[in-house]
């Protein structure tokens, strides 16, 4: 991005902070309600068939099978689907 990194750092932080202000404005002037997880919420330990809780896997874990129920997870699906979830 650029050779000074404190630099992208910040441009990057900013960048974020842009998107989801633009996000809030977007979802309230469409009427719409905008629900941010925090960011420590374990959408991806948590089984979305049973709601087991498996614990903190690498992040070369792509799929894992829930001990407790058997279904086995994308990771990112499962994620999402507990983030859906949550929202409800």
């Amino acid at each position: 991005m650029m050779k000074n990194h404190k630099l992208a750092k910040a441009i990057g932080d900013v960048s974020w902070s842009e998107f989801c202000r633009q996000l809030a404005y977007k979802a309230e002037w469409k009427g719409r309600t905008l629900i941010k997880a925090d960011r420590f919420y374990p959408s991806t330990q948590i089984c979305s068939a049973c709601g087991h809780r498996d614990g903190k896997k690498a992040l070369h874990i792509r799929d894992w099978t829930c001990p407790a129920c058997g279904t086995t997870h994308d990771r990112d699906i499962n994620a999402s689907k507990n983030l859906l979830a949550l929202a409800k």
